[in-house]
Order: structure tokens, then C-alpha cells, then sequence
């Protein structure tokens, strides 16, 4: 009774609402609903689908392919005429309609033939039509995805769990046993939500190919940080890696409507909930592609790279994840210190924390947090709360700009392999760093080892 009062309260007041209709075929037996917004992605989409319809049919027969073509009606005539191409495509596989009439390319043809022969449950919403656009003040793709997502709490509402709810996007794919690797690791009830292992698709173009690589090493370095410093922020936080149930969702009042940074944002809240597991059984593969369409991500940091203006050669110095670790240890050892104690070992730790933690209000915030905590398992878990992925991830900023810029790519993996204890590449140094050999080399060790 709880959990439906539950329901019916985020979907009165929180839902993305029932402006934007779902054109479906057969949606009965659903368990799993794969979320994928889309934003004129013709030419990828499909192949994305090509993806998910090489799963075992036990699994494509109760799961619902879901897609939220969208944008705003101020977008490019040419972006608005290719998603409206896109929404034929779908409701032609969804209504089981010949192709033909459709004028489309041979290729297109035939791998949308090979879609229509499995048995997939196809579902789209229409967000890009005149009338049913993004609002211009409501993001973008976060917007998109909550419009789907929100469909997905009502499809799922009866069914047996686990009931999942996948996040995708339309230019990843996934292997053929994603979605049964997935549920597998549901099933037991104890994981909630979840990361699954992704690697980067490669470029052909080798300054491109050398941008990701170098853009995933910054994210799996990023990664190998929070984990030195005990964070339970640790985790990678790509939207096409996200899988959460239905009860999750609803717990943290759904996804956001934000235009980008969507999934961190979203993790965040649900980092608060329970922990976040690693799905290591399957892999996606998010595109590697140039893109500015967002103000930051994948896309726009690889655009960065190759154009001389992103950062990623040079990573964060590990002394900030060692001031960080020390941070978190003493406020798990601080239950009986007030606040101006706290500070002053704060300022033993590193000046530059302590000064960080004065901007931040710590002196006025933390005192009212702690008036309730009552007892030692709280009080840690409250602290997490208040300095969650955010608030971590504005401090090591803060220091990086402050006193410990950011230091070669080479120098700073050295460091924090041998803090984890981990071996490193050998043959490595600043000196004979081979652009692009090496950071694959480098990317391949640490995808290796962050997948186990």
C-alpha cells in the first residue's frame, strides 16, 4: 500500500507527465524497459537497435525497447526532418509495416529487416513533433530521459521483480547478452543499482582515436582516485552504463530534467540510497564521436582534446585523493568533535582543505546536521550525504586550481597505481611517451583491471 501511495504521489507531482504519449506494440510481461533518448540519431540508431535485437529471445520478450525522440522546436531544420524520419522508421517496426514506401538507403534496409525478424517490444515517444517539443527552459537529454524513464515506472508497475529500468543511449551498443547479464545480477535482490563495464568505441581517425583514449583514462583515473580515498562516489557516471530498478527511481523523485550532466546528477541521488555495484558480466560501447552539443561530455571533451583545448593529458595530482582519504577518515573518527575541532584537523590534513570547507559553510551546516545524529553509523552516512559526488568533486577542483595543479598524464598514473598497490606499465615514462601507442596500452590495462 506504501509503495503505491508512493507511486501515485511521484506521478501526480513529479512525473514528466502524459503530454508525451507512448506508440507501442504488445507491452504485456514486461521486466526490463531499456530507456534510449535520441536527438537526430538516424544514421546510429538503428545499428544501436541491431545491437540489443542479437539478445536470446527469453529476454527480448519481456523487455521494452523504449525511444524518446526529442528537441526543441528552436533546433536545425535538418535535426527536426531527421527525427521525424526516425519516428516513421520505429512506428513502422513497431506497427510491423513493410519499408518500402520509406525510400530508404540498402544498407538501412537491411539491417532494419534483421531488427523486424526478432522478436522485439518496440516502444516510442514523441518529443519532437510540433507541440510535443522539449519546453526551451527544461534541459535537454535529462528531460528526455525522465520522459521515458516515467513511462517506464508506469509500464512496470505490475510486474514481477526485479523490474528494471536501463538507461541507454542511441549511438552505444551492447552485446548480445546484455540484457540477461543484467538481470542476473538483479535477481538476488541485493543490488539496486548499478554500472555496467563500458569501453569506448575506437575512432578510425588516429587523432581521434588517440582523444578517447586519452578521455577514458582520465575518467578511469578519476575513478581510481575516489577508490583510494574510500569514496562510496567511486563509480562512473556515463548515462548508457545505467541500470536501476523501479523502486530506486521512484525513491530519489526520478531522473532530472537537466541538459547535461544528467547521469551524475542522477547517480549522485542514488549513491545516497545504497551502494552502487559494478555489472562486470557485459559491456557497452558508447560512441567516441566529436560533439557540442551539450556543454560538457564525452563528445565535447574528445572535441577539446583533438582542438588542443582539453586538459585530459594532464590528470589531477594524486596528493589531492591522499588529502581527500584523509578527510573522509577523520570525519568517520569525529562523532564526539565539534565542528571547530573538526576544522582544526582539517587544517593539519592541508590548508588548503580547510579552507575549502570555510567556503563551503561547513562551520554553519555541520552543526545542524549533526543536532540528530544519534549514533556513529548515522552520523557517517549523513556525512555522505551532505559531502556527496558534488561537493567531492568541487574540492578536488578547488585544490587542482588552488595548490596542486594537474601534472602529466604518465607521472600522476604512476603515482596512484603504486598508492593502490596495483602494477604499472612497464616501459612508461615522461621522457619516451608515445602518443598514440602508449595511452592504449595504458587503456587497455586499466580496462582490464577496473572490469574484474
Amino acid at each position: 500500500m506504501k509503495k503505491a501511495s508512493l507511486l501515485n504521489d511521484y506521478l501526480n507531482r513529479y512525473a514528466a507527465g502524459l503530454h508525451w504519449k507512448l506508440q507501442a506494440g504488445n507491452l504485456e510481461n514486461i521486466e526490463q524497459v531499456v530507456v534510449i533518448p535520441a536527438y537526430a540519431e538516424k544514421d546510429l540508431l538503428f545499428a544501436t537497435l541491431a545491437s540489443i535485437a542479437a539478445n536470446g529471445d527469453a529476454f527480448l520478450e519481456k523487455a521494452l525497447i523504449l525511444f524518446v525522440i526529442n528537441n526543441k522546436a528552436a533546433v536545425p531544420v535538418a535535426d527536426k526532418e531527421n527525427n521525424t524520419q526516425t519516428l516513421a522508421v520505429l512506428n513502422a517496426l513497431i506497427r510491423k509495416q513493410s519499408f518500402i514506401k520509406l525510400a530508404l538507403a540498402g544498407d538501412l534496409h537491411d539491417l532494419l529487416q534483421r531488427i523486424a525478424d526478432r522478436p522485439l517490444k518496440l516502444g516510442c515517444m514523441d518529443a519532437s513533433s510540433h507541440g510535443f517539443e522539449i519546453p526551451p527552459r527544461v534541459g535537454g537529454v535529462g528531460m528526455a530521459r525522465k520522459i521515458g524513464m516515467d513511462m517506464a515506472l508506469r509500464l512496470l508497475q505490475n510486474s514481477d521483480e526485479p523490474r528494471l529500468i536501463l538507461s541507454l543511449d542511441a549511438d552505444t551498443l551492447v552485446q548480445p547478452d546484455y540484457l540477461s547479464a543484467v538481470r542476473n545480477v538483479f535477481l538476488s535482490g541485493k543490488t539496486q543499482t548499478g554500472i555496467i563495464a563500458y569501453e569506448h568505441q575506437m575512432p578510425l581517425d588516429k587523432i581521434e582515436r588517440a582523444a578517447i583514449c586519452c578521455y577514458e583514462i582520465f575518467l578511469r583515473y578519476w575513478v581510481l582516485g575516489l577508490q583510494y580515498a574510500q569514496s562510496p562516489y567511486a563509480f562512473h557516471s556515463i548515462g548508457s552504463t545505467i541500470v536501476t530498478t523501479a523502486d530506486s527511481y521512484l525513491a530519489v523523485r526520478g531522473m532530472n530534467r537537466r541538459e547535461a550532466g544528467e547521469d551524475f546528477y542522477f547517480l549522485n541521488k542514488l549513491a545516497k540510497t545504497g551502494p552502487i555495484s559494478q555489472i562486470s558480466e557485459t559491456r557497452v560501447y558508447p560512441s567516441a564521436r566529436i560533439s557540442v552539443r551539450v556543454p560538457f561530455g564525452t563528445g565535447v571533451a574528445v572535441e577539446k582534446i583533438v582542438s588542443g583545448a582539453g586538459q585530459e593529458q594532464r590528470l589531477y595530482d594524486p596528493r589531492i585523493f591522499i588529502i581527500l582519504k584523509s578527510w573522509i577518515a577523520l570525519m568517520k573518527q569525529s562523532f564526539n568533535r565539534s565542528e571547530h575541532q573538526i576544522l582544526a584537523k582539517a587544517r593539519d590534513i592541508d590548508p588548503g582543505l580547510a579552507s575549502f570547507l570555510v567556503a563551503r559553510g561547513f562551520l554553519a551546516i555541520w552543526p545542524k546536521i549533526r543536532r540528530n545524529l544519534k549514533d556513529q553509523k548515522t552520523y557517517v552516512r549523513q556525512f555522505h550525504v551532505w559531502f556527496d559526488g558534488f561537493e567531492t568533486l568541487k574540492l578536488v577542483n578547488d585544490l587542482s586550481k588552488t595548490l596542486y595543479p594537474r601534472i602529466s598524464l604518465v607521472s600522476a598514473l604512476k603515482k596512484i597505481l603504486e598508492m593502490l598497490d596495483w602494477d604499472c606499465p612497464g616501459g612508461l615514462s615522461d621522457e619516451n611517451f608515445s602518443v598514440p601507442e602508449d595511452e592504449m596500452r595504458i587503456l587497455l590495462y586499466l580496462r582490464g583491471m577496473t572490469h574484474r
